[in-house]
């Protein structure tokens, strides 16, 4: 198995010098000298093959000129120039599986165990494909000449030389310098890109569509990520399986634990198949690698680029073949033909002429000079076509007496946008004015607008949050090294700044939110902003932002949370939307360990001018503190935190989400890209005068004060119409039994209450009157806990009852649970030790009231 992210510069740095660019060359020298021994049938030993690593690279590994996973390289080249060569014999062979299959392992036999692990292969799990597992996910992929196979990690080139065998032209992808140049001079008509393999569909050029994925990914390492990332292998998956052509085969090699009924993996697997049908898997015992260095058990799985019918159903697994030729007996058996393959299938490689001439020089030793074909990712992206116009109230037509007006595009008209699937409202207030006309112009990828993955509502919004980032709010600041404090400045100081303006996405629930977020960031990704961040409340809520990606046509995958980053650490993505957590963004620095705000900071970079989204923005309340019921109220940390990245990132585009942006004034403290105050875009020159003015005005100043920044072009508040919503009540009937049980813990309730007093002089808890309060107070919140969890469990079959029935009708049934018992459950985990984790029996009954 190869890692696309080889040349990653580890924490711990290698033993042994780092081997030059040139190594490439002397491989293949090294490899080329063993390849008479193995024409004899010699058997490869370390003596054999030290000698043939200090000829080609001009001094021994004791002197540093080569280490032993370079020599294991070699012998990995050796194996690929003994297999093209032999070619005819081996395809005479391959009219017998599994004759071909004994040949083959034969010659791996030669090669000695690799029992020396370099560091680097070590953490990046650089464990190469052994040649006859290749051959078997080769038969597997049935490829044909006609074929164009993509190998995303392509290592020393030992699945891609099956495909070359078969005639396929080569789309070849590794991320580590020497492996990509061996391959450039092993496969030299092919296309050899250098992209992070998870993520090879957004990199790779858009006419590349093959139409056969190979894949070996790493199991759970990550391209500059410590430590082991568990959806590494269906983060490969995924990405490589988007860039298939319709009806293309992808036949993948990973852990054996990555099956599709996998507990853990159910809900990837079931996502996964709504694009590609799972058609095979099994797994094989680790004795298959064993000559590799590792005795992992492995798992081939084979998907076509078909939809499934049912994404929850999914082939059976035939179990673990003792060995490959047990796996390929499987395979011949139960691996379905191809299917048609739709689409064109473009590919940079020249014709199977010219490729078969840089064979013949390979053959007769010659090596060819590489010529590398560089590919510019590139995506289909066209500028968002729109009209503005005059917006004035119509002519005969008052507001009505309701709350809410229907809701209308009212300053610009987007052609063939489509509606809202529901309709929307916004307050009468908000209804009264119009934003502003707008100039700027997104990009968006054409099947945006062609298949409605926006709505015209939606698209208001990334063009008006676009509109806002154009511009700065007036003056010129000083931000402190803290970034807890600025100044205002001279415009000609040449430590002042100036803040980007940011925009507010108010809307309730149902409008959107999320996928407005992810065409906001596809816009500035399309004009080169790769990098972006997205804060929200849970981590929970990333499964959330990576469906609002993936819904307009995107890599899931490419939405990382920050949690796969240790504090301290560099942050080492080239590219993506890092997602992150309020609870995460307070972390402040620990010794050598910096603060996670500056963690960031130094990913995006202090002239970043991409998207930084604060979703559920309200959780930055009370960001510059304020006063309370009792006294004067600190700042909270993450309001603190929030404010910091604003200030140390003045270019970043700020986006505000929260449909209940604040409860009172003196928490709108964080949005200070709006230019509330402190310059000449708003009357008020610091925020207390800015929270003491809209206080005196009440609830009446904050309508005002949305409804000006609407006409300003920085706020939006749509929601969902309930025009033509019923309301029905269902009523539970009490069963005799329910009356019972009810009626005896109301009892028991009462003796306990009689009695509390009594029980409060026994403990002398009645000695002080708080902790007597406390004890009355504490005592109710449970009765009142525990009846509303007997109340909700009696009505529960009457509920169920009257929803299979909606069911039955065709209707959608949604059910809003008040209490979850979260609380409850966390300190129930609190209370089991960490040795018993494994197998967890806790109970989360409201049994401790009783």
């Amino acid at each position: 198995m190869t890692n696309s992210a080889s040349a990653a510069v580890l924490a711990v740095p290698p033993p042994v010098p780092a081997i030059c660019p040139s190594s490439a060359g002397a491989i293949m020298a090294a490899a080329s000298g063993l390849l008479p021994h193995l024409e004899r049938g010699v058997p490869i030993d370390a003596h054999l093959l030290r000698s043939a690593m200090e000829t080609a690279f001009g001094g021994s590994d004791a002197e540093g000129h080569w280490d032993w996973k370079t020599a294991y390289d070699a012998c990995e080249v050796a194996q690929i120039l003994f297999l093209r060569k032999f070619g005819p014999a081996l395809a005479q062979a391959g009219r017998d599986p599994g004759a071909l299959l004994a040949m083959i392992e034969k010659i791996a036999r030669l090669f000695p165990t690799h029992t020396r692990r370099s560091q680097a292969g070590q953490a990046l799990q650089q464990f190469s494909t052994p040649v006859g597992l290749g051959t078997v996910a080769a038969i597997a992929a049935a490829i044909t000449p006609t074929d164009v196979v993509l190998e995303p990690s392509a290592g020393t080139g030992l699945l891609a030389i099956h495909a070359e065998r078969a005639g396929a032209s080569l789309v070849l992808n590794e991320y580590a310098d020497t492996r990509a140049r061996l391959l450039e001079h092993l496969f030299a008509h092919a296309s050899v890109t250098r992209f992070d393999a998870a993520h090879i569909h957004d990199h790779l050029d858009g006419a590349i569509r093959p139409s056969v994925a190979l894949m070996n990914p790493p199991f759970s390492a990550a391209l500059h990520v410590e430590g082991k990332v568990k959806d590494t292998a269906m983060r490969h998956i995924s990405s490589a399986l988007a860039r298939l052509c319709e009806g293309g085969r992808l036949v993948v090699i990973t852990g054996a634990g990555c099956a599709p009924d996998a507990p853990a993996l159910r809900d990837a697997f079931a996502r996964l198949q709504e694009r590609g049908r799972a058609v095979f898997t099994a797994a094989v015992d680790g004795r298959a690698y064993a000559k590799h260095g590792t005795t992992t058990a492995t798992r081939l799985t084979v998907i076509d680029r078909i939809p499934a019918d049912d994404p929850n159903v999914f082939p059976t697994s035939l179990g673990i073949a003792p060995d490959t030729a047990t796996l390929l007996t499987w395979v011949l058996e139960h691996v379905p033909p191809r299917a048609a393959v739709s689409g064109q299938t473009i590919c940079a490689a020249p014709p199977i002429a010219i490729r078969s001439a840089s064979i013949k020089l390979a053959r007769a030793g010659i090596v060819p000079s590489p010529t590398p074909v560089h590919v510019a990712p590139q995506l289909e992206s066209v500028e968002l076509s729109y009209a503005v116009k005059d917006w004035t109230p119509e002519q005969g037509v008052r507001l009505t007496d309701a709350i809410y007006e229907p809701y209308v595009l009212q300053s610009l008209t987007i052609g063939g946008a489509t509606p809202h699937p529901t309709a929307l409202v916004q307050s009468a207030a908000m209804s009264s004015v119009a934003p502003p006309k707008p100039s700027y112009r997104p990009h968006l990828p054409t099947s945006v607008a062609s298949e409605a993955m926006l709505s015209d509502a939606q698209l208001e919004s990334v063009i008006y949050a676009g509109e806002a980032h154009s511009g700065f709010l007036s003056g010129s600041w000083v931000v402190d090294v803290t970034c807890d404090k600025i100044e205002a400045a001279p415009d000609d100081s040449e430590a002042a700044v100036q803040f980007r303006r940011g925009w507010f996405l108010g809307d309730g629930t149902g409008a959107g939110k999320g996928r407005q977020v992810a065409g906001i960031i596809l816009d500035n990704w399309l004009k080169g902003r790769r990098r972006a961040l997205w804060i929200s409340v849970s981590d929970r809520l990333l499964e959330d932002a990576q469906r609002d990606w993936a819904a307009l046509g995107q890599e899931r995958l490419l939405v990382t949370p920050l949690s796969r980053f240790r504090q301290g650490s560099s942050i080492k993505l080239a590219g993506g939307i890092l997602f992150t957590t309020y609870a995460t963004l307070r972390s402040q620095d620990r010794g050598d360990k910096v603060s996670r705000v500056q963690q960031i900071v130094d990913w995006l970079g202090a002239d970043f001018d991409g998207v930084i989204v604060f979703d559920e923005a309200h959780a930055m309340a009370n960001a510059a503190g304020g006063k309370g019921g009792r006294g004067d109220q600190a700042p909270s940390q993450q309001g603190r935190a929030g404010l910091r990245l604003q200030h140390a990132l003045p270019g970043a585009r700020i986006v505000y989400v929260s449909a209940t942006g604040a409860t009172t004034v003196q928490n709108l403290a964080y949005t200070q890209r709006l230019g509330l105050w402190g310059g000449e875009d708003f009357p008020f020159a610091t925020r207390p005068e800015f929270v003491a003015a809209i206080e005196d005005g009440g609830v009446a100043a904050m309508e005002v004060l949305a409804r000006d920044l609407k006409a300003l072009g920085l706020y939006a508040a749509r929601s969902l119409s309930f025009d033509g919503v019923e309301y029905e009540m269902v009523e539970h009937a009490l069963t005799e039994e329910q009356t019972r049980i009810y009626n005896a813990y109301a009892g028991a309730f009462q003796v306990i209450h009689s009695n509390l007093d009594a029980a409060l002089g026994i403990t002398n808890g009645n000695l002080n009157s708080q902790a007597k309060s406390a004890a009355r107070s504490a005592f109710e919140s449970a009765k009142q806990r525990f009846f509303n969890h007997l109340i909700t469990a009696m009505q529960t079959p009457t509920l169920i009852t009257k929803v299979d029935a909606d069911l039955a009708a065709g209707h959608a049934a949604v059910i809003q649970i008040v209490s979850t018992g979260e609380a409850l459950m966390e300190r129930r985990l609190a209370d089991i030790p960490t040795d018993e984790w494994d197998d967890i029996q806790v109970d989360i009954t409201p049994r401790e009231y009783v």
